[in-house]
């Protein structure tokens, strides 16, 4: 490869430092230009080197990951990812401006660690075709955005027998929120599957859940499907829409991997097509791939109504290019109109 991915690691451990160094140069595309101890060190090293991409951990000595991270994309935008333990920051550091993130492996497992250093690889891959978009503005939950006569024409003729599934992969955490925060508190039910390891789920739903003035948690299996509660697949299950005679319900289960993923948009997606059908909405967002494009291709030739983001506003244009060109998408559209389209077609 010609152009290889230059890349600063940044960790307060000389050990994982040298660690990712051995292990990541082992790639032909990626090439470690150098390591930084610390926010301070890897400024400078920034500022001589200019790599594509930084390695970097939330928990740093002499700057947190999360202060950094706003520094650098006000002074110097390069896109970062995250190499943390489980931190509820991370989705603070997304928020900012980094690309991805990777939990930290337990290094007394060779097989954690090897899908670790796997994983890493990947998503460095990814983040270098990857956009920088930083989404700002969000605050904790707006009880007076949906007040008077638009809360009560929505909460008239909006159709709570509807389905709303989302999926989404990199840049995924904020595209969502971004759509579901501008939702009224009585929208029908949304199902999301975002492609996260487990753990984080549970802390990407609360976060949600604080912002948003729909109830959002983490899925467990057999919670009721219900109005104005999202619900979002558990990162290491697939989640699938199920049905009795009491209404529906979800089906959290583990299982192989899907389109290359558990949980996978596809596994979602498809049992959404078959239940639900012309009672429902497909909606796919930023990700690399192309899972959940076939999954709403199906719910489309069922007879939903299907949604693409678009690609200016995607840091990654994957699945929801590939869900375009086959015909899945019903309406291509760019982030901040996405509710706007969504709650059009329910309040016809």
């Amino acid at each position: 490869m010609t152009n290889k991915i230059r890349l600063l690691i940044t960790d307060d451990s000389l050990l994982f430092r040298n660690v990712l160094k051995n292990e990541l140069s082992k790639d032909p595309s990626i090439e470690v230009i150098g390591m930084a101890v610390d926010p301070i060190d890897a400024m400078e090293k920034i500022k001589l080197s200019d790599p594509d991409i930084i390695t970097l951990d939330i928990e740093m000595p002499k700057m947190d990951g999360l202060t950094f991270i706003k520094k650098l994309m006000s002074e110097h935008p390069i896109k970062v990812v995250l190499v943390s333990s489980m931190n509820i920051s991370v989705f603070d550091a997304l928020q900012s401006g980094a690309v991805d993130f990777v939990r930290k492996p337990d290094m007394s497992s060779d097989n954690d660690f090897q899908a670790f250093i796997k994983e890493l690889k990947t998503k460095i891959k990814i983040a270098s075709i990857a956009k920088l978009i930083t989404f700002k503005g969000l605050k904790q939950k707006d009880t007076t955005a949906y007040t008077g006569s638009m809360s009560d024409r929505y909460r008239v003729k909006l159709s709570a027998n509807e389905i709303i599934a989302i999926g989404a992969s990199t840049g995924g955490t904020e595209a969502t929120l971004k759509i579901i925060k501008e939702l009224p508190e009585n929208f029908p039910p949304i199902l999301i599957t975002q492609h996260m390891p487990a753990g984080f789920t549970k802390m990407y739903a609360d976060r949600l859940d604080r912002i948003c003035n729909i109830e959002v948690r983490e899925a467990v299996d057999g919670d009721r499907v219900r109005q104005g509660v999202a619900l979002l697949a558990p990162g290491d299950k697939q989640m699938r829409l199920k049905k009795d005679e009491k209404g529906y319900y979800v089906a959290c289960k583990k299982g192989e991997k899907v389109s290359g993923h558990c949980p996978s948009v596809d596994v979602l997606f498809d049992s959404v097509a078959e239940l639900a059908a012309k009672d429902s909405v497909g909606i796919i967002l930023t990700g690399m791939g192309r899972d959940g494009a076939s999954g709403l291709l199906n719910m489309k030739k069922a007879g939903a109504f299907t949604i693409g983001q678009d690609e200016k506003t995607s840091v990654v244009y994957g699945m929801p290019m590939v869900a375009y060109n086959i015909g899945a998408v019903a309406v291509k559209a760019a982030i901040e109109d996405i509710s706007d389209i969504l709650i059009k077609h329910l309040t016809k």
